[in-house]
């Protein structure tokens, strides 16, 4: 396991959910002058996307971040996106959060998956960056804590060996390997079958680097080439014209990492049929932690810098919808399998030192509270997430 690989696997979920939640809220606005109260408007998606991106970039918990540690369990990683998803006036109920992380998380292990060489997960990463500061580009302030990230990015990878990529994939792959979700987009694209898996393509740009399959070349040990012998090959290679740029500016050439929602598409999420793994999985997971007390001290120490904006005075949060209707989204939320299903962990954190010894007890207990009913109404609907923070 990579001490290394957080940092690029918040980014990178961080992006994907900003580019779904874009994707929605510019679905369900309302031009400002015939909104009525309770709808959203452009003026409000701007704030949610200035809120989130402010949050998730924040010095203090972006200094936890790049610490070198170990990655932590699922369920204290959604927990971290909870509390993020909420760090404006938006709020989302159990089924929609479900889905916005179901979605989020398939999406990147898809490009993990495809990514040419390992060292290529930082242009995915450079990706998301790059159409995150899109989204704030008229707000400089915002625009210099991203690029502050970059900087860290570029400070922490650029000096890795190519087998300390290696073992950053690979312990991404570990953390993607059981879930098997079915997402509408890749299923209608035909890269990923009617089981959650993905088809891998055997054809395309090999990596940078690397020459076109086709050539045998045998040398002696005095490392002069001695014979050739060629072989042909089912796929259908390309030679890449130049490699992504690693710098702070600068065409990435990998494509991976962007915005698959900028193009009018629907954001739907099907469960798979067959979730035995899935199932069998889950039962493990109900084996009290060894590590809850790390856990929780990771988790305090990395929302410490995670603020949830509380609607004051007459402002009222306004509820977002992954889905079509609220049947819809009712519907989900009654038949999505328990195992798939992630709980809300009420915790407080903080950064006193008797609080943490607290929390940690709280975690190993693992208290969970469950999901709140759906709500039809903007700003009834509030996540019960970390009371207290």
């Amino acid at each position: 396991m990579s001490a290394r690989t957080l940092p690029l696997l918040f980014l990178n979920l961080g992006g994907e959910m900003l580019y779904i939640l874009d994707q929605r809220l510019r679905a369900q606005s309302i031009p400002g002058e015939k909104a009525r109260k309770d709808e959203w408007t452009d003026v409000d998606r701007k704030r949610v996307m200035n809120d989130i991106i402010t949050t998730m970039f924040n010095k203090k918990f972006m200094e936890e971040l790049f610490k070198p540690q170990e990655l932590y369990s699922k369920k204290a990683l959604r927990t971290v996106y909870d509390r993020l998803a909420h760090a404006s006036i938006m709020r989302l109920n159990q089924a929609s959060m479900d889905k916005l992380y179901d979605l989020m998380t398939m999406a990147f292990k898809y490009q993990v998956l495809l990514c040419p060489r390992p060292k290529d997960i930082l242009l995915v990463t450079f990706n998301h960056l790059d159409a995150i500061k899109d989204f704030i580009s008229d707000s400089p302030g915002i625009l210099n804590q991203v690029d502050e990230t970059f900087r860290q990015l570029i400070e922490t990878y650029s000096c890795l060996s190519a087998g300390e990529f290696q073992l950053i994939r690979q312990t991404l792959l570990i953390f993607f390997q059981d879930m098997h979700i079915r997402v509408s987009i890749f299923l209608k694209d035909k890269v990923q079958n009617s089981n959650g898996r993905f088809v891998l393509p055997i054809s395309g740009p090999v990596p940078w680097g690397t020459e076109v399959p086709g050539l045998i070349r045998v040398f002696n040990h005095n490392g002069d080439e001695v014979k050739r012998t060629e072989f042909t090959t089912d796929g259908n290679y390309v030679t890449p014209q130049r490699e992504g740029s690693f710098d702070l500016y600068g065409d990435r050439v990998l494509k991976l990492g962007t915005n698959m929602y900028s193009v009018s598409r629907p954001v739907e999420t099907h469960m798979s049929g067959s979730s035995k793994n899935l199932a069998s999985h889950a039962k493990e997971n109900r084996v009290p932690n060894p590590l809850a007390k790390e856990e929780m001290n990771f988790l305090a120490r990395l929302l410490g810098g995670l603020e949830v904006k509380t609607p004051g005075g007459s402002e009222t949060g306004f509820r977002l919808n992954l889905f079509t209707t609220d049947e819809e989204e009712e519907h989900a939320a009654l038949t999505r399998p328990e195992e798939l299903s992630y709980k809300v962990i009420n915790i407080e954190a903080t950064q006193e030192p008797g609080r943490r010894a607290e929390l940690s007890r709280i975690l190993g207990e693992m208290e969970v509270a469950e999901p709140r009913p759906a709500s039809s109404g903007k700003g009834e609907d509030l996540l019960a997430l970390m009371d207290g923070l």
